[in-house]
């Protein structure tokens, strides 16, 4: 089984920062952080009420910032840090970008890919799940609440 360590965590922290991000503009607080040597390449928080855009989700963002900045399709040496397990369109697209490990933080039972579509992924992809998972679910239960 794959343990965090302490990168994983702290490029988990600036996911949660992105999340934050998205938390102030009224945005369901799901942030991204996609990594390539060390350095980050691409980075991203949900954008679907600003750009009227149900695609325009975290993940998403961050995998077209970091083939824009690599100049490919394709990220195999890539690890993506999302705050919320992937939902099934951010899942397939993590797996046609080919990204080489997924790290996320707390599960989604409603509209995980992992209930769905356990098999989205690249069959390279190595996940681990659950860090920074308490925080990463409290952003997400605060949110909620506040809309109630």
């Amino acid at each position: 089984m794959l343990q965090a360590n302490d990168d994983d965590r702290r490029f988990m922290r600036l996911a949660l920062d992105e999340a934050n991000k998205a938390f102030t503009e009224g945005e369901i607080p799901v942030g991204c952080i996609i990594v390539c040597n060390g350095q980050i390449v691409g980075r991203g928080h949900n954008l679907t009420e600003m750009l009227q855009d149900v695609t325009a989700h975290a993940e998403m963002q961050a995998l077209t910032a970091a083939m824009q900045t690599l100049g490919s399709k394709y990220l195999p040496e890539c690890t993506l840090y999302v705050t919320l397990e992937p939902c099934v369109m951010c899942a397939g697209a993590i797996g046609w970008a080919q990204v080489r490990r997924l790290v996320f933080g707390a599960c989604d039972e409603k509209r995980g890919y992992q209930q769905f579509a356990p098999h989205a992924l690249h069959p390279k992809c190595d996940v681990l799940s659950g860090v920074l998972e308490d925080e990463c679910a409290s952003l997400m239960k605060q949110f909620f609440a506040s809309k109630r």
